[in-house]
């Protein structure tokens, strides 16, 4: 993802192989997709987006006083 991460280059590469792995248990669970099929793969890209914007909006940066 494109800007400035709270977290920095490891917990970014962390969140994004964590949200990759979780859609990709959630979609084979819900019947989506099988091993091998190529819309895991953009599955997986789509949940590692989505974990990486929910950690910015909870880690977005605090305002300085």
């Amino acid at each position: 993802m494109p800007g400035k991460d709270p977290g920095g280059c490891i917990v970014t590469t962390l969140l994004g192989i964590a949200g990759a792995f979780l859609d990709c248990l959630i979609g084979r669970a819900a019947g989506w997709y099988t091993e091998g099929e190529p819309a895991g793969f953009v599955a997986s890209v789509i949940g590692a987006i989505l974990l990486l914007v929910l950690y910015r909006m909870f880690t977005g940066r605090k305002a300085q006083t």
